[in-house]
Order: C-alpha cells, then sequence, then structure tokens
C-alpha cells in the first residue's frame, strides 16, 4: 500500500515558502536583467531590440530573458523566428519602480551619482508632475517624448511629441522657440532626456527635463495615450489610428 505523503511541518513550509520569495529576488539579483526589465516596462520588444538597446549580445540578453521568464515577471509570444518579449503584468511595473524607489531611499550613491552625471552636463532643473500639468493647461510649455517611436507608440504623455533622441537634433526646427520645451523619456534614471536637454539648450532653446516617465505616470492614474504601431507618429501627441 503506497504510504500517503506526510505534510509538511512549519518549519519546513516556511523554508519552502520563502525559497519561492527568493525567486524573485534571484531573478532581479542582476544588473543586466534590471535593465532588461526597465525596457520592457516600456513596452514589448524582441530579443534583438533588448540585446541591442541594453548593449548585450544576443546570446546573453536572451539567457537574461529566460531568467526572468521563470520567475514569471515577463511572458514571450513566438511569430516565427522572433519571440516578443512584455512584462507579466502592472503589478511587475509597479515592483520594478519600487525596487528604483527603494534603492533610491535607502543609497545615497543612487541620488549622489545621479546628480553628479546631471551636473556634468549642465542639466540641473527638473519640472515635476503637477507644475507640468499647470503649465501645459496654460499652454506654456511644447513637451517632447524622446525615446524610441515603438516606445511612444506603446503609451505618451497625452499631447507629447515623439522626437526620438537620435532624431533631435535635425528635426529642431519643429520646435517652437517661444515656448518652454519639456523633454522627457523612461523616468528619473533615464539618460536620453538629459542628453535632450543638454542639445536644446546648446542650441539656445528654453529647455527642461520632467525626472518621471510614462510608468509613472500611470501609476498616477494618470490618462496616457497610444498609436497604432503602424501609424505615423504624431507630432501633435493626438492618438491616431492606423487607416
Amino acid at each position: 500500500m503506497k504510504k500517503a505523503k506526510t505534510s509538511l511541518s512549519g518549519r519546513e513550509f516556511k523554508t519552502t515558502i520563502y525559497e519561492q520569495f527568493a525567486r524573485i529576488g534571484k531573478a532581479i539579483s542582476s544588473a543586466s536583467r534590471l535593465e532588461l526589465l526597465d525596457l520592457l516596462c516600456q513596452g514589448p520588444r524582441t530579443v534583438d531590440q533588448l540585446a541591442i538597446a541594453s548593449g548585450q549580445t544576443l546570446a546573453n540578453a536572451s539567457q537574461h530573458l529566460q531568467v526572468l521568464k521563470s520567475a514569471r515577471l515577463v511572458d514571450a509570444d513566438k511569430s516565427g523566428i522572433n519571440v516578443t518579449y512584455r512584462v507579466a503584468g502592472l503589478d511587475v511595473v509597479n515592483f520594478f519602480r519600487a525596487v528604483q524607489g527603494l534603492s533610491r531611499s535607502r543609497l545615497a550613491e543612487v541620488d549622489v551619482m545621479l546628480d553628479q552625471f546631471l551636473r556634468d552636463r549642465g542639466v540641473v532643473e527638473t519640472m515635476d508632475r503637477n507644475r507640468l500639468l499647470e503649465e501645459v493647461k496654460r499652454g506654456k510649455v511644447t513637451v517632447i517624448d524622446v525615446r524610441p517611436a515603438a516606445e511612444y507608440q506603446a503609451g505618451h504623455l497625452p499631447g507629447a511629441a515623439s522626437i526620438p533622441i537620435n532624431e533631435l537634433e535635425r528635426r529642431l526646427a519643429e520646435l517652437p522657440r517661444s515656448r518652454r520645451i519639456v523633454a522627457y523619456c523612461r523616468g528619473p534614471f533615464c539618460v536620453m532626456s538629459i542628453e535632450a536637454v543638454r542639445l536644446l539648450k546648446k542650441k539656445g532653446y528654453n529647455a527642461v527635463r520632467l525626472e518621471e516617465g510614462v510608468t509613472d505616470w500611470a501609476a498616477a492614474r494618470l490618462p496616457l495615450e497610444s498609436e497604432a504601431p503602424d501609424a505615423k507618429p504624431s507630432r501633435t501627441g493626438r492618438k491616431k489610428n492606423a487607416k
């Protein structure tokens, strides 16, 4: 007769349950995996796109994504030879934001490094969310999203124009000199908006950086706009659908 399985003792249960919690900790214990997770918080991407954006080899990016997938932080869809990854849910986005926030509040080095990076580039002033909402309402600013077009299409601040950082210099003529330019990207540690403001100031524009990104905006339950993937990026920020 088959012996019935003995139930876990209290100690065994505690050990087992904490091992499950540790799966999440192990999954984010790599700086490379955290960067991949940050990128996926902006929208779905293929392995190739993630490798390029994070400066990793295709093989390394794929291995790191498998670790994140095994911890169920990301999901993957395969279409032909392409595999597209996305965050497994809004709770993952909020978790990533919480990790950033905890690091910033507990590790003084984080803000020290950020402040030094900003000072080195002459980009010190920032605009917060409430001030931006007031300025937009008064028609005093032009907001630009300097992330790649695919991220803009996945979700962007209402009224923001899509001008990816690698296109900014050749598209300066699209920006009014009579209004302040507010640039944003993925959040407080994203370099693109910093470089955008640096360039704009050098060219004589009154420019400032919005420290928050799309995920922060969504967490505050503020509206976002999105576009169909094959729609032409809007320069006015209005929602467009593919015909």
